[in-house]
């Protein structure tokens, strides 16, 4: 990748690796080039990318120019270029800086805030800088100061150790979007796990492959969830989930415009999920234009019409809760089950769906004292008639969606039908 081709900055979550994935499944690898720990460079325009629809991505940004790649440079260069931006600005101005992968301390950073700052306000401009406390500004603080508006700025400083870019943020995750989506829904149950909307929007993105570019076509007044529903992707692909509990993976398909289609062993989990999707309907209408949700075994359902399946997205079982590791014998007996369980559903599975659909499943790993131990079916998935996706910027081990003090994690298993 050419550095005058790229445009665009993503800021990665918690686990920079989903994000990648993400990010490279979406748009293709070549489009997309890890930058640092925790960056992506993206060849692709800022507003030609659904950001709302990405799970692993906290941050997205226009690049504005490359830096020298020492502080007391860079700082040198902010003083003398933001007050001739400044100027484009009709009222007044809001400001903060964040860094990423830059050797500076959040005094430092404090303290040449407050100098651009003065070196806007002396060149006759209204400015308000937003206080520095750490190298990164909160997302609250971003979304409260209005800082991806109009008028105002969230400079990103994001280095490698090799080059720095300095970028302008234009989206960033609405954390009480995603709040409102997920804890205010009537039905949840935590015994079977709690699937946060963010990681099932990874899990559908991983399965949904290359999308291209596509434009975000609402306005600024809408809240994510709103502009997320808006956004005009083929509304023909047809998202299979499973093993859909309460509804998440098909709640995150439905406002991406996708058609749903929902199974589940247990009726009460069915019904969950038939009243989440009705709730969602009653705050945005209008989503998808297909969807179909039944009782079914996923060892042994018959999907309606299966040829119409295009992807196929979901959390698997995840076994026995734990919040210890068991002895060895015990562990062995869950992983034993949970295996069985996974083989008798993939070839349940592989004899319905078409040569060359794309499964993300979310299954489970466990943390053991050394190292996550992994389902066995994994080695046998050719045997089965699936090949698992290769990602150019990221390995497949890193694909785990885990936290700490967690025993079961959740591995990203993204496959195609052979």
């Amino acid at each position: 990748m050419q550095i005058n081709e790229v445009t665009t900055i993503s800021i990665l979550g918690r686990q920079p690796a989903l994000g990648i994935a993400e990010l490279e499944s979406l748009y293709g690898p070549n489009n997309v080039e890890v930058f640092g720990k925790q960056s992506c460079l993206i060849t692709i325009a800022h507003d030609e990318i659904d950001f709302n629809r990405l799970g692993g991505s906290v941050r997205l940004a226009k690049i504005l120019s490359e830096l020298p790649n020492d502080w007391n440079s860079i700082e040198k260069y902010l003083i003398e270029k933001c007050p001739q931006f400044a100027n484009y600005a009709q009222d007044k101005l809001s400001f903060g800086i964040s860094v990423y992968g830059v050797n500076v301390s959040p005094k430092k950073l404090a303290n040449t805030a407050l100098q651009v700052k003065k070196a806007i306000k002396s060149s006759g401009h209204s400015v308000r800088m937003v206080p520095h406390k750490a190298l990164e500004l909160g997302s609250a603080t971003v979304i409260h100061n209005k800082l991806t508006n109009g008028n105002n700025w969230e400079l990103l400083i994001v280095s490698n150790g090799e080059k720095t870019f300095l970028a302008q943020t234009t989206n960033i995750q609405d954390i009480e979007a995603y709040t409102a989506r997920d804890q205010a829904r009537p039905f949840r149950d935590a015994k079977v796990g709690m699937l946060p909307p963010k990681l099932a929007q990874i899990i559908i993105n991983l399965s949904v492959g290359n999308i291209g570019q596509k434009f975000n076509v609402n306005g600024p007044n809408l809240d994510q969830t709103a502009q997320l529903s808006g956004i005009d992707v083929a509304s023909s692909v047809l998202v299979l989930d499973p093993f859909c509990g309460t509804g998440v993976v098909l709640q995150e398909a439905m406002l991406m415009d996708y058609d749903i289609y929902g199974t589940d062993l247990e009726p009460r989990m069915v019904q969950y999920s038939i009243d989440n999707l009705n709730w969602l309907d009653s705050r945005y209408p209008n989503l998808g234009d297909y969807r179909r949700i039944e009782v079914g075994d996923a060892t042994k359902h018959t999907w309606s019409n299966p040829q119409s399946i295009s992807n196929v997205a979901c959390e698997t079982y995840l076994g026995k809760p734990l919040s210890t590791l068991p002895p060895g014998d015990q562990l062995s007996k869950i992983m034993q089950e949970v295996n069985t369980l996974h083989h008798k559903f993939l070839e349940n599975i592989g004899k319905q769906i078409n040569s060359g659909t794309r499964l993300c499943l979310a299954i489970p790993t466990w943390r053991g004292k050394h190292e996550f131990l992994h389902l066995k079916v994994l080695d046998f998935l050719s045997d089965l008639g699936y090949n698992r996706v290769k990602f150019e910027h990221v390995r497949n081990e890193d694909l785990i969606y885990h936290r700490e003090g967690q025993v079961v994690g959740r591995e990203l298993l993204v496959l195609t039908r052979s």
